[in-house]
């Protein structure tokens, strides 16, 4: 899913969101809010309240024209914000085909939800890196890596961005072997123990 490559924060609106969700996904019909209100009480369930915040500012965060729903044009705003600009069409459809529908903030947070619970956290961590490497090299620019963290979406202070780096694989010519560096995310550092 390359949905978790737009890691960034979410929507501040709550309160209506499933009985909305409901009219947009299926109609204006009692049922289908009910199957809505349903679902999204499941899926507003899967979290803390402090991760559902946090999906809201990046709900928001992609939705560029604050309508409520995730568009192609949303998508590729987000993606040329974070400096990936040669996200094909085809690219952002798919990922609005997830949504089988409108993607509010409730199609947004099954999304996830989803994915979360289905999905190894390595494979998910290597595919948004792999955004960042277009030539398959298995390595991204530290410096370049640096200023993402610094200016873009959730951003790092210099001190967790240093912190960071004292665990990353950095070869000789400045550049961060991620797949190690996922590894390290995921199982931990030899290192530490």
């Amino acid at each position: 899913m390359v949905w978790a490559t737009l890691g960034v924060r979410g929507h501040p609106q709550t309160s209506g969101a499933t009985t909305w969700a409901g009219r947009r996904a299926g109609g204006c019909g009692r049922a289908a809010a009910r199957r809505a209100r349903r679902s999204s009480s499941n899926i507003f369930s899967m979290f803390e309240q402090s991760q559902i915040q946090e999906f809201k500012e990046a709900f928001s965060c992609i939705d560029q024209n604050r309508d409520g729903i995730i568009t192609k044009a949303d998508l590729k705003e987000t993606y040329s914000q974070l400096g990936k600009t040669n996200v094909s069409d085809n690219e952002l459809e798919e990922m609005l085909k997830e949504g089988k529908g409108p993607i509010n903030f409730t199609v947004f947070l099954t999304l996830f939800g989803e994915k979360l619970n289905g999905t190894d956290p390595e494979e998910s961590i290597l595919n948004a890196f792999k955004l960042f490497d277009p030539a398959g090299t298995g390595t991204v620019n530290k410096e370049e890596f640096k200023q993402l963290l610094l200016t873009q979406a959730d951003k790092f202070s210099p001190e967790e961005v240093e912190q960071m780096f004292a665990l990353t694989p950095i070869d000789v010519s400045g550049n961060i072997d991620y797949k190690s560096l996922c590894y390290i995310i995921t199982h931990g550092d030899e290192k530490e123990d």
